[in-house]
């Protein structure tokens, strides 16, 4: 289990970040990703592997005026 966003998550331990953004329909391209407080890199959204007990953050970007 990991929690997003303070929402607890069920996870088998072979969740990438891209397939949890896809799982949660998060559009990642307007996102930041944090795991247990550390800022994950877009480019390694592929390889970043969620596991059990991870904090993980999804922080909407949005531009206004």
């Amino acid at each position: 289990m990991i929690t997003v966003n303070n929402t607890p998550f069920e996870n088998d331990g072979s969740l990438t970040i891209k397939e949890l953004l896809e799982k949660k329909r998060y559009m990642d391209h307007m996102i930041v990703v944090k795991v247990n407080g550390l800022h994950v890199r877009p480019e390694d959204y592929k390889t970043k592997v969620v596991h059990d007990g991870d904090d993980v953050k999804v922080i909407h970007l949005f531009g206004g005026g």
